[in-house]
């Protein structure tokens, strides 16, 4: 009976911890703004240095861009923001992703996360989101990823590392959808077209529900193909198979152009095995097809539809962020398929990254500040916290205090009996 009552008052402990480092995990990541923006400035192309092109966009500091050459030869316009990758050093994969990763705590936590990549075509948007290595093969077998790979498998494999070390206090269930945007249309990636079947129960046509008229407060889309999985190597091998069906061109702005935007998204529902209460987190990734002006690019026919598309989905995403960071009643998420896919992960209670991948040549100044402009707006759709920056880092700094302190207290606890707890959700 002692050892009953001593086993319950653990669990109560251990409850208000996890109530606390959610509480604490959540307001930090907070702190640094609903949409944190970090941008990331590839080395000069090929082709660039062909034509002979020069750099006139620099990182200047860890969280500074410099763009030279706006509106005369000797004018400079700076940007702040979260982050800025560059050069070779602290520009590999894994450093882009280092800090990202604290963001799938919160999918864990219940919360909508979306990481999306912005900029015009042959910025290296697909380079940082999905990896220039095979993303069904990029995880090897020791764990560790290919030194190419992106955003998109890494991600998958921290939230899994995650849910497995909860899995003495959650049972889960992960469910994936990949769709793509190609000329306006949704199209599922995961539907196999060619065997449809009397009672096949997605063998509809594809309508989206927009998050706030959803039951869940997720967007959903009627007809579309959901799979489960229970490990990073399956989400990898759903993933490798819906990217086979992706839409790219060439173009002279870029040999593999995408055609359309990829929206990969995970559903995780978490059960806890004592209280049987239940929470539903959405990780979302998204590659963002390039923007691009025809007369550069040279789409004709079919890729300058492609094009047109692209731009016209774009504008419509710009119109949200308008909205959003004006303080709007109304976010006009239904102007667009690409922005109702988005509706629950861009506004309200998401978590949202953005990078913005950028040409550091002089040949492309317009569009990469024309890229950095609408970054700079989309920083000011934050929570409601002091306007003093030095305010928000202490409280940051307390609040980094205080988890810490928890950590540790927790690591005593469990480390002084002989009960071995898992690590709070």
């Amino acid at each position: 009976r002692v050892v009953q009552q001593y086993n319950a008052q653990l669990h109560k402990d251990l409850a208000r911890e996890q109530l606390a480092r959610k509480r604490l995990h959540n307001e930090m990541e907070d702190l640094k703004g609903k949409i944190r923006v970090y941008v990331r400035i590839r080395p000069l192309s090929k082709s660039e240095l062909d034509k002979a092109c020069q750099e006139s966009v620099f990182k200047d500091g860890k969280l500074s861009v410099v763009v030279k050459g706006i509106g005369g030869p000797n004018e400079k316009k700076v940007y702040d923001f979260d982050s800025v990758f560059a050069g070779s050093e602290g520009n590999t994969q894994s450093d882009i992703f280092r800090d990202t990763k604290h963001l799938i705590m919160s999918v864990i936590d219940g919360y909508n996360v979306c990481i999306f990549a912005y900029g015009q075509t042959g910025a290296g948007k697909s380079f940082t989101m999905i990896g220039a290595a095979d993303i069904g093969n990029c995880l090897l077998e020791n764990g560790e990823f290919d030194d190419l790979a992106g955003i998109t498998p890494r991600a998958i494999s921290e939230l899994f590392r995650l849910l497995n070390e909860r899995e003495a206090q959650v049972t889960y269930v992960v469910e994936v959808q990949m769709f793509q945007l190609y000329k306006d249309n949704v199209e599922d990636l995961l539907k196999d077209n060619k065997k449809k079947k009397d009672n096949d129960d997605n063998d509809g046509p594809l309508k989206i529900t927009l998050a706030e008229h959803s039951p869940t407060g997720l967007v959903y889309v009627d007809n579309a193909v959901s799979l489960p999985a229970l490990s990073p190597a399956d989400v990898m091998k759903i993933f490798a198979k819906g990217s086979q069906r992706r839409a790219t061109a060439a173009t002279k702005m870029n040999a593999e152009s995408s055609r359309s935007h990829l929206i990969c998204s995970l559903v995780v529902k978490l059960t806890n095995r004592r209280s049987q209460q239940t929470s539903i987190g959405k990780l979302t990734l998204v590659d963002l097809a390039g923007s691009e002006r025809l007369d550069k690019s040279g789409a004709t026919g079919d890729n300058m539809k492609e094009a047109q598309s692209i731009n016209k989905s774009l504008s419509a995403l710009g119109d949200v962020i308008a909205a959003l960071t004006s303080g709007q009643s109304h976010v006009p998420y239904r102007n667009h398929p690409l922005t109702m896919l988005m509706s629950d992960s861009i506004g309200g209670n998401a978590k949202t990254l953005m990078f913005v991948n950028t040409s550091p040549a002089d040949y492309n100044i317009s569009e990469t500040n024309s890229s950095l402009s609408f970054a700079n707006r989309c920083k000011d759709i934050t929570n409601s916290v002091a306007a003093n920056p030095a305010v928000q880092q202490a409280q940051l700094s307390a609040l980094k205090k205080e988890l810490n302190k928890l950590k540790k207290n927790n690591g005593n606890s469990s480390g002084n009996k002989g009960n071995a707890l898992a690590r709070p959700i």
